[in-house]
């Protein structure tokens, strides 16, 4: 919003000296020399002079919008195609309304790099980034806010099929000036383009403005696939930022424009990249930086991605308690050694596995139990918001509390009766062999075992 300031400056030559135009201190958050706020309307000061030159001076002010309270979030993943299927989403949201589930994340820039409802903004615009995989936005969201459900938009961010073939120059290369690809034939961009920065920024912004309550950002990481060591940058664009330096940075310049519109940011990283420095360095994850610089940090800790032996467990699938419950224990350590001064860091909110690892030699079925356990695992490491991951969208839900017994067991610890019914933890859903989009493997050995089987769940 504008204003209008006209301000006369008089000197007046006095044998004492000058007087001084005194300006009243206003508070340290508001610019000076005038508090603007939303939908104040133009004010203009005239003040009666002596012929003495008017001077005008017009500011810009803008204060940050307001953001809604906070949700301890119980939480499912949802795909676009099952979020624009009404028949499906009534099922899951009845099933919500019966559990301590009380949010859901909804792809909104795909694994594919599509934005999956209308979004008019421009460069979703100038590339074609839409497919209506979710053809009335407006009227899912609202059906969700009439529920009591948190809603969090899913942003993959730097594995983008789509965008690559629409602008090549924003592209992985290889030395030839080929465009890199992965094991599935999917391109990436560079995280070292401001470009892309701006695009995920105005998708999420994009997001925000269709009613979403917080973006979530996924694949905010380098690829740590067979031949990605042949990929080269350019130095004018690297200016000396390792993999670790620019994926912070974008964190911190993302986490300030979303903030500014009212939006909470999280990100999805790496169980692996925790306690490990050669995960985090070849991932560009830094799990202690990147906490500085987020409103709620998702580490995707699925037992059927650690390597057998992870945490002296012999084979971490079929231990999914002691499993989780190592994970966390090593995340509350290595966030307590990178705390800022002021003592502010990301909630963590962690991916719990809902989801059958068929294809590892060690694996036990995940079912109610399996799902139960994790989430027990999470509360006795102090945490207390989850999320349940199957890509296929199919959940235990037997695994969860009902929504009255969640809803007293919030009242018991907060001292506090209440009689409504309403959802706070989460029951376990199961499912099947594959998720996508989740990450994969260790790269120290264990590392790179983890990121390939993170892939192949989010297959």
């Amino acid at each position: 919003m504008k204003t209008k300031l006209s301000l006369f400056l008089i000197c007046v030559a006095l044998a004492s000296g000058c007087s001084r135009y005194e300006r009243r201190e206003e508070p340290a958050t508001v610019p000076p020399p005038v508090v603007v706020t939303r939908g104040q309307e133009e004010a203009e000061t005239k003040e009666e002079g002596d012929g003495t030159p008017k001077i005008e001076i017009e500011v810009t002010t803008e204060r940050p919008k307001s953001r809604r309270a906070p949700v301890k979030v119980k939480g499912v993943y949802i795909s676009a195609y099952v979020a624009g299927t009404k028949a499906m989403m009534d099922e899951i949201i009845q099933k919500i309304d019966e559990t301590e589930i009380n949010a859901v994340v909804i792809d909104v820039k795909d694994d594919n790099g599509r934005i999956t409802f209308s979004m008019d903004t421009p460069m979703v615009s100038e590339i074609g980034a839409v497919k209506k995989f979710i053809p009335d936005i407006e009227s899912l969201i609202k059906t969700l806010k009439e529920h009591n459900i948190y809603t969090i938009a899913r942003v993959v961010a730097f594995r983008d099929p789509y965008l690559p073939e629409q602008k090549p120059e924003l592209a992985l290369k290889l030395g030839d000036g080929s465009i890199y690809r992965d094991s599935k034939g999917l391109a990436w961009v560079n995280p070292y383009k401001q470009e892309i920065w701006d695009y995920l920024v105005e998708v999420g912004i994009g997001a925000h403005e269709a009613g979403f309550d917080e973006v979530q950002f996924d694949y905010i990481r380098f690829s740590t696939e067979k031949g990605v060591n042949r990929v080269v940058y350019d130095e004018a664009d690297m200016q000396g930022r390792s993999r670790t330096d620019i994926i912070t940075e974008f964190i911190d310049y993302a986490h300030e424009k979303l903030e500014k519109e009212g939006v909470y940011v999280a990100a999805d990283v790496f169980g692996a990249i925790i306690e490990s420095g050669v995960d985090s360095d070849s991932v560009g994850q830094s799990y202690g930086d990147m906490a500085n610089h987020l409103d709620y940090i998702c580490p995707m800790i699925y037992p059927s991605h650690y390597g057998d032996g992870n945490f002296g467990i012999a084979h971490p699938d079929m231990e999914p308690y002691n499993t989780i419950l190592a994970a966390l224990k090593g995340s509350r350590e290595v966030l307590e050694s990178h705390k800022d001064e002021d003592g502010s860091q990301a909630k963590v909110r962690p991916w719990l596995q809902d989801f059958t690892a068929s294809y590892l030699n060690h694996y036990i079925h995940y079912g109610d139990e399996e799902i139960r356990q994790q989430i027990q695992a999470v509360y006795d490491a102090g945490y207390d918001e989850w999320m349940l991951w199957s890509a296929a969208c199919r959940y235990h839900w037997g695994g969860l509390k009902s929504a009255k017994e969640a809803k007293e067991a919030q009242a018991r610890e907060s001292g506090v009766i209440v009689q409504d019914m309403i959802r706070t933890d989460s029951e376990s859903p199961k499912e099947e062999d594959t998720q996508p989009g989740t990450p994969v493997g260790r790269l120290d050995g264990l590392g790179r075992q983890f990121f390939r089987r993170l892939d192949r769940a989010a297959a």
